[in-house]
């Protein structure tokens, strides 16, 4: 039986994930507190291990603070119950969080009178660290929109085939941020640059010019080695202590072109039949 515990801040995307879940199969429940998780699990998974086989449980800052803090006892219980259970946390800059409750107007379900919107995040990102620190995947919204993270969902957790692990790599530009939800993160900006190519500066790493550039380049080749060493070393010792997912995140100073360039060639070293890569061109989307 596969259990999925979706939880996050609000704002956050926590209602796509859960509705996307549901399209792929996954009987979905949201805000159930958490101290009616043990008897869910015993009085209606274990009951009917049909019809509940894939379950996906939104758990958010709506449960009481209490029975947050009791989220590890909860979930050792679970497992003890043999279930596979794995949590999604989903989190956002906080900057974009305000952002998205001014354009949609909505309260904030911890906001009254006395609390404004900005406290309320910061009380919730508190109250959730219990769900948050056993997170199996940690997926950053703040530069995603609707239907990328209905895809990227599908893809890490909704429709995965059967493997070892996902392993998800991502291109990003400095300038704009390091992606929050990254494990690794390696930095291609020692490289050439082809920006400083007048014909090349309007193209990205997926343009065969640029290619063709990067490929003449002994620094490139060297870091891709690198790279390629350090996660042929460490992705099976992730595996063997459990781990489903893992993304590594390549920046350069633009996310246009060295970091574009080297995740789909790191794409296609570890794409096989023990892994399911995903990628993501941050800046490109």
């Amino acid at each position: 039986m596969k259990l999925l515990i979706v939880s996050g801040l609000s704002g956050s995307g926590k209602s796509i994930a859960l509705d996307t879940l549901e399209d792929c199969g996954y009987y979905c429940i949201d805000n159930l507190p958490v101290t009616l998780l043990e008897d869910f699990i015993n009085h209606v998974m274990l009951v009917d291990k049909l019809t509940y086989a894939k379950t996906a449980i939104g758990i958010d800052a709506r449960n009481q603070s209490e029975s947050l803090i009791s989220f590890s006892d909860s979930l050792a219980l679970i497992r003890n119950k043999k279930i596979d259970c794995e949590i999604i946390f989903m989190q956002a800059e906080e900057t974009t969080l305000l952002k998205r409750y001014s354009e949609t107007r909505r309260r904030h379900p911890l906001t009254d009178l006395n609390v404004p919107l900005r406290e309320a995040l910061a009380i919730e990102k508190e109250m959730l660290t219990p769900i948050a620190r056993h997170a199996s995947v940690i997926i950053d919204t703040s530069r995603t929109h609707y239907h990328q993270l209905r895809e990227l969902i599908r893809e890490r957790i909704g429709e995965r085939h059967v493997r070892h692990i996902s392993l998800q790599f991502q291109s990003f530009g400095f300038k704009h941020g390091v992606p929050l939800d990254a494990d690794f993160v390696f930095d291609a900006r020692s490289l050439p640059n082809p920006y400083w190519i007048p014909e090349l500066r309007g193209l990205t790493g997926k343009d065969q010019p640029v290619i063709d550039f990067l490929n003449e380049q002994e620094l490139v080749a060297e870091l891709f080695k690198d790279v390629t060493g350090f996660l042929e070393r460490w992705i099976p010792r992730f595996e063997a202590e459990g781990r489903s997912y893992l993304t590594v995140a390549i920046g350069c100073t633009g996310g246009q072109h060295r970091s574009v360039y080297l995740v789909d060639a790191l794409a296609r070293q570890f794409k096989g039949p023990f892994l399911n890569v995903i990628v993501r061109h941050r800046e490109l989307q």
